[in-house]
């Protein structure tokens, strides 16, 4: 009756790890599973099934778990196409005011407009990009 027991709790904790995505439940449900294999075969008592549930569980902790991280974990997202730009310098091509300019931006020309739209950028200057509005890059010559 325990291994059943066992077998259900291994079989919830490895489905919960999807809602977790960190592989804790998953280690613990493979543990727990693991736990039900020697309970049925063994037929130990409850606290011989702690003892090994607990075993189990701390060598695929600090055995196995780092390395499923390290191969599985997800890296930290990296800023692309427009999400990487602010923060970049930009070549100003023509005057850049409220309604109108043009900067070269990683070698591309973008429509742009002054942070502060009482400022006008002269061509030949170096902006720096703020933030991108749509197909606008928003730019500011700095201090």
């Amino acid at each position: 009756m325990a291994a059943i027991v066992w077998l259900i709790a291994g079989i919830v904790l490895a489905a919960a790890e999807m809602l977790t995505g960190d592989l804790m439940l998953l280690t613990l449900g493979v543990a727990a599973l693991g736990t039900a294999g020697v309970s049925a075969a063994t037929e130990l008592p409850i606290w011989g099934d702690a003892l090994v549930f607990a075993a189990m569980a701390g060598v695929l902790f600090v055995g196995v778990r780092p390395l499923l991280r390290r191969k599985f974990g997800t890296p930290p997202p990296t800023p692309t196409n427009a999400d990487a730009l602010p923060g970049k310098s930009a070549l100003v091509l023509e005057p850049v005011a409220e309604y109108s300019g043009q900067v070269k931006l990683n070698g591309e020309v973008w429509t742009a407009r002054p942070l502060d739209p009482t400022e006008v950028y002269e061509a030949g200057v170096t902006v720096y990009v703020m933030k991108i509005d749509g197909a606008t890059a928003v730019v500011w010559k700095g201090p």
